[in-house]
């Protein structure tokens, strides 16, 4: 059965390794990047594949709330329905740390926008569809001040490991609440230290087959192993669901950073 299938940042790297398996199988994939040119050229290759779905492309910068919201109603306008969402795309780090917003880039693209397109998105999805966030084996204590203000001037790594362990938690929290009304929620670390952009400029390292992201992406996003895995944490560095930083378990911890955000948006996108 086909399924339509959102992927964020999936014009390079682990995004687009797993928009070609998708495509390649007959889905129907909208994917998602910020320049234009970029966009049309990664629509035109996926669309060439054999045995193609779909594939419909969407512009949108995610370090803007603004434009992130556009982006969701842009998806709206054309889509009823999703079975699928992969909040993929990811940053390290940026040319520009502090957005008009006065928000840390980095924190606004890895945890706040995929909060608030996966929010904008939810009525799309029925109880069995999937939302896959992209985690990462690199999880810190959250400080919720650096979260909402570009002040704190955090070092790249250390906003890495919050705003991974940050999206681990609103997952579970999402999850919480949605309960068996769907969709399921998990997040994935896909590997560490896989040769992608991101990983390439943070580390200079060339890093391991993406294909290993891909698959594990693929699989979150489609098999049965994941039908019942909402609210948990897959880590692909060891191949099975394990348990995330502690404070990821904590429902307390996870509603209170939920409760940051939601502020956060309501204050900015009056």
């Amino acid at each position: 059965m086909k399924k339509t299938i959102l992927i964020t940042g999936s014009t390079d790297g682990i995004g687009f390794e797993t928009a070609k398996k998708l495509v390649a199988d007959g889905h129907n994939v909208l994917i998602h990047g910020r320049n234009k040119q970029k966009v049309t050229k990664v629509q035109a290759a996926l669309s060439a594949l054999s045995g193609a779905g779909n594939v419909e492309s969407y512009l949108g910068d995610l370090s803007n709330l603004e434009d992130t919201k556009a982006l969701a109603n842009a998806i709206k306008q054309k889509h009823q329905h999703l079975d699928v969402l992969i909040n993929n795309a990811g940053v390290y780090n940026v040319p520009t740390i502090t957005t008009s917003e006065n928000l840390d880039t980095r924190f606004v693209v890895n945890t706040i926008a995929p909060y608030l397109l996966t929010q904008s998105l939810l009525n799309l999805f029925d109880q069995t569809g999937r939302i896959v966030n992209l985690s990462s084996a690199a999880q810190a204590p959250v400080n919720l001040n650096a979260l909402v203000s570009a002040d704190a001037h955090e070092s790249d790594g250390a906003v890495y490991a919050q705003s991974k362990l940050a999206i681990t938690m609103w997952s579970a929290d999402l999850a919480l609440k949605l309960k068996e009304r769907g969709p399921s929620v998990v997040a994935v670390n896909p590997a560490s230290f896989l040769g992608s952009k991101l990983v390439k400029e943070a580390y200079g390292v060339a890093g391991n087959d993406l294909s290993i992201g891909a698959d594990i992406l693929y699989r979150a996003a489609l098999s049965e192993e994941f039908a019942n895995a909402s609210g948990l944490y897959f880590d692909n560095d060891i191949g099975r669901f394990a348990s995330p930083h502690p404070h990821a378990s904590d429902t307390q911890k996870n509603a209170q950073l939920v409760a940051v955000i939601e502020k956060l948006l309501t204050d900015r996108l009056k």
